[in-house]
């Protein structure tokens, strides 16, 4: 049960960060810019997001799928840690829960 859940949540939560970041507003863009990442480099990040999430939905990939996941998430942490931007870590410690929980269960 806590397994299917995990999966599910990260599954969610991969693909709206995708939508979110492919969308790209001005507020993630400002972010983006201001951590000195290139203008695209939401809409990149945005559709790995949306890549990882279709690989954790499907069983035949999900290995691959959360090994994405983990490397967007460790990345992002690295980030706003550089930056002092604590306020992203909340969401991503959700990220890192469920991978690890997804993980263990697998």
């Amino acid at each position: 049960m806590v397994h299917a859940l995990s999966i599910w949540l990260l599954v969610a939560g991969f693909f709206g960060a995708g939508v979110f970041n492919t969308i790209s507003k001005p507020g993630t863009q400002s972010d983006f810019a201001r951590w000195g990442y290139p203008r695209w480099w939401s809409i990149f990040t945005g559709g790995l997001e949306i890549i990882s999430a279709v690989l954790i939905a499907l069983p035949v990939s999900r290995v691959v799928g959360l090994a994405l996941g983990a490397v967007i998430i460790a990345a992002a942490i690295l980030t706003v840690l550089r930056h002092r931007d604590f306020s992203h870590l909340v969401p991503l410690s959700v990220f890192v829960a469920l991978i690890a929980l997804a993980e263990i269960s697998s």
